[in-house]
């Protein structure tokens, strides 16, 4: 019981004291899970970003690398007037991802659709770096 006699006569203020720390959940990085397939015609990337829309997205093309990221937080936080937070678990997040486009990648038709929390980025492939079949003549 000596142990309790650190945080005084409540043994919840450990509790208060770890969730209070406004920092405790800045430390947590959080990253969104991403898929990418490689289909016949197209690549495809998939981000789950739950909680954000669209006008908090941004993708970026810059010398063949696309940047997906966002900031969601700050500046929602400094419009928010209904009253002040007591405990705030939830924390807004920044995140910033990457990706090297393959060489046959065609960026002029790259087309990004957000529904339900989920980014589907298309890039489409060049149709000359598709496999051709080449006829072989009698001669």
């Amino acid at each position: 019981m000596r142990s309790l006699a650190l945080y005084g006569n409540n043994p919840f203020d450990l509790i208060d004291q770890v969730f209070g720390d406004e920092n405790f959940f800045d430390s947590q990085p959080r990253t969104p899970a991403v898929d990418v397939r490689d289909e016949a015609d197209r690549y495809v990337v998939e981000a789950e970003l739950p909680g954000l829309s669209e006008k908090d997205i941004r993708l970026e093309l810059k010398n063949n690398v696309l940047s997906l990221s966002t900031l969601n937080g700050d500046e929602k936080e400094k419009k928010d007037d209904d009253g002040r937070w007591i405990r705030r678990e939830r924390r807004e997040f920044r995140f910033s991802r990457s990706f090297t486009l393959p060489e046959d990648t065609d960026a002029e038709k790259i087309e990004a659709k957000f529904r339900d929390g989920l980014l589907t980025i298309e890039l489409p492939k060049r149709p000359e770096s598709s496999p051709r079949i080449v006829p072989v003549k009698a001669a």
